[in-house]
């Protein structure tokens, strides 16, 4: 590898990792924006969004500049590749971040719902699995990306708990129907977190090993 796509493929990744950053943060935020209803850290959550969507343009160019100029092959062309897919899915984790704090601003009009449990479980799991799938691409630890994948089930179930018991809240309570759709969006957005979460953990394992794990079978161990 020269001294230049080296020096250019470092600062990809540096650049990739100050965008997750924000990302992470972002997610932490709006989900402690739901749980205590603040609209105030929705702005700051919403603040964030540009500086995320610029990043991503900027990223892109870098990834598609370092295949122009240096043809890279092999394990350097699945770096730039794993860059391109991660940053991706961290500019959807991004909205769906925003979409939460949308959900805080229409929840924060019924403050005596009575939010079911679990969503705070799925939260912690979405953002433990985000932070370490990212840990994982930084360490390229394979062994932990593949523990991220598996703890997607743990989110899934935890999600059909949410919807069993805002079911069974609606049929208590009718009226509290809208705010129940609310707080249902916001469970499905953290669940689609763990997803990206997992996409990334999934890319790492591709880049480590050359090893497409995505679209597995439920069953077939990574």
């Amino acid at each position: 590898m020269s001294m230049h796509l080296q020096r250019d493929l470092e600062s990809l990744e540096q650049n990739l990792l100050n965008q997750s950053s924000v990302v992470e943060q972002m997610v932490f935020r709006a989900c402690q924006s739901l749980r205590e209803l603040r609209v105030d850290i929705v702005q700051e959550v919403l603040a964030s969004e540009e500086t995320v969507n610029y990043r991503e343009v900027e990223i892109e160019e870098e990834c598609l500049k370092i295949l122009a100029l240096h043809q890279p092959v092999a394990v350097d062309l699945r770096r730039v590749a794993t860059v391109l897919k991660i940053n991706g899915d961290l500019e959807r984790i991004a909205d769906l971040a925003v979409n939460i704090g949308e959900r805080t601003h229409s929840l924060s009009l019924y403050p005596d719902f009575q939010m079911p449990a679990n969503l705070d479980k799925m939260a912690e799991s979405a953002i433990s699995m985000v932070r370490d799938a990212l840990d994982s691409f930084v360490r390229l630890d394979v062994e932990l990306a593949r523990d991220v994948c598996a703890r997607d089930d743990v989110v899934d179930e935890l999600n059909r708990q949410v919807i069993s018991d805002v079911q069974a809240l609606i049929e208590t309570n009718p009226s509290d129907i809208e705010p129940a759709f609310h707080f249902y969006s916001a469970s499905r957005h953290v669940e689609r977190i763990a997803d990206h979460a997992t996409n990334i953990a999934e890319d790492v394992i591709y880049l480590v090993d050359g090893d497409i794990a995505r679209h597995r079978h439920d069953g077939i161990p990574y």
